[in-house]
């Protein structure tokens, strides 16, 4: 059952799907549709699911589940990962490849590997105050509050210098 983002609740629970390059706004639109067709029929165990999505950046799909209303299952999680690939597949692009750590670079977001991102901390490229995207968020709040974050705020931290 499809929702607007903004009235789903901050407990909801998020999934972010990084692409490897921007989303035209061509395709901004095709996923646009087929997200609100996916969230009109995602069930758990047959009970209707209250969830919504938004697209950041024309990079980052970012789907959200309202779990006061229906918890998700593992078989509905699965249905969510299909239809990701498939958008994947539809559009040549990468969503799933958790080794692609994003950074701004003023208003510009990069995408490298997590080599690269090592390289660069390494090199001081990339320091405590470089903004990163925390996928790991799985909260609308903390989708909200903790997602773009100075890197000594997120788990890359591990990799400064």
């Amino acid at each position: 059952m499809f929702t607007d983002y903004k009235k789903l609740p901050d407990n909801s629970r998020v999934w972010i799907y990084q692409s490897n390059r921007e989303f035209t706004n061509k395709e901004i639109d095709f996923i646009s549709t087929k997200a609100e067709m996916f969230i009109n029929s995602w069930t758990r165990h047959g009970d209707n699911l209250k969830g919504s999505f938004t697209i950041k950046y024309n990079q980052f799909l970012v789907l959200a589940v309202d779990e006061s209303f229906n918890n998700v299952s593992g078989c509905s999680i699965d249905s969510s990962v299909r239809f990701v690939q498939e958008i994947e597949k539809e559009l040549g692009v990468d969503l799933m490849d958790k080794m692609n750590i994003t950074f701004k670079d003023n208003e510009h977001i990069n995408l490298v590997t997590l080599a690269d991102f090592q390289k660069f901390a390494k090199e001081q490229k990339i320091t405590s105050e470089t903004i990163v995207f925390n996928n790991l968020v799985n909260t609308k709040v903390d989708f909200e509050n903790h997602w773009e974050v100075p890197a000594n705020q997120s788990w890359h931290k591990r990799f400064l210098v």
